[in-house]
């Protein structure tokens, strides 16, 4: 019941938005400049019907979630092992950490002329851009797990007799997890926003990105805020998965 309550909570804001946004389409009259709700839902209600000849606004989204998950698993398969590394190893470190903080400020979007010059326009290169926005939080989010481990855990398991693999499977990971975790669940935010842009890009033919784009060029205003609906639908939905994974594998650390 205090669940439901919650919820009621949090769409009060989005609710009221609506309501004033429709109030103000039909003061401004004008489809281009701000469609009425009544406009944009017939799409979000048949999201398998086809739009401008195309893919559906559902197979649209189903290609961009494809292509964020691909870029989100291969970062985290880099980038927690790298984060652990640099973590445990202060060598290690000291040789990475001035390449990532350097690297690091440099917005995924700025990397689209290198990504098509290396990848070529496509799958390849959005790709890339989703990794590079995946990458360094998982990577920042271990490597700072892995030093926020007290001293006083390690010692104790070295009194214990504990071998590295015991120290790092007992000690190391369990400790560093929840910030891993958080990690993660930036990083899928900022992936599922690269997505988007790079889907935009000249010769892309699918996403929702490309819907977006190839609507406002036909002045189809009221398809770029159904995708936009779209966009953040799914974004508060694996948000959500994130944040019930959290309250289930961290109980210890009590409310988020």
């Amino acid at each position: 019941m205090v669940i439901h309550h919650k919820i009621l909570k949090g769409m009060v804001i989005p609710l009221g938005i609506l309501v004033i946004w429709q109030i103000i389409a039909m003061h401004v009259n004008n489809s281009f400049i701000l469609p009425g709700w009544n406009e944009i839902l017939p799409f979000l209600l048949t999201p398998l019907a086809p739009l401008f000849g195309g893919p559906s606004l559902l197979e649209n989204s189903l290609v961009s979630l494809e292509r964020v998950l691909a870029g989100f698993l291969l970062a985290i398969l880099i980038a927690i092992p790298l984060g652990l590394l640099c973590g445990w190893s202060d060598e290690v470190y000291t040789y990475i950490n001035p390449f990532v903080q350097m690297i690091r400020p440099v917005p995924p979007i700025a990397w689209m002329p290198l990504a098509i010059a290396w990848f070529s326009i496509g799958f390849g290169s959005i790709l890339f851009i989703i990794f590079i926005g995946s990458f360094f939080p998982v990577l920042i989010s271990t490597l700072d797990g892995v030093r926020a481990i007290r001293v006083l855990w390690l010692d104790v398991a070295q009194t214990l007799g504990a071998t590295p693999l015991e120290k790092f499977t007992t000690v190391i990971a369990p400790a560093a997890f929840p910030f891993i975790w958080t990690g993660l669940r930036v990083a899928f935010g900022i992936a599922w926003m690269c997505v988007v842009a790079a889907e935009m890009l000249p010769g892309t033919s699918s996403g929702l990105g490309y819907l977006i784009m190839y609507a406002y060029n036909l002045g189809q205003i009221q398809v770029i805020v159904a995708g936009m609906v779209v966009i953040g639908i799914i974004g508060i939905l694996f948000d959500y998965l994130f944040r019930a994974g959290q309250s289930r594998l961290f109980t210890w650390q009590g409310k988020e």
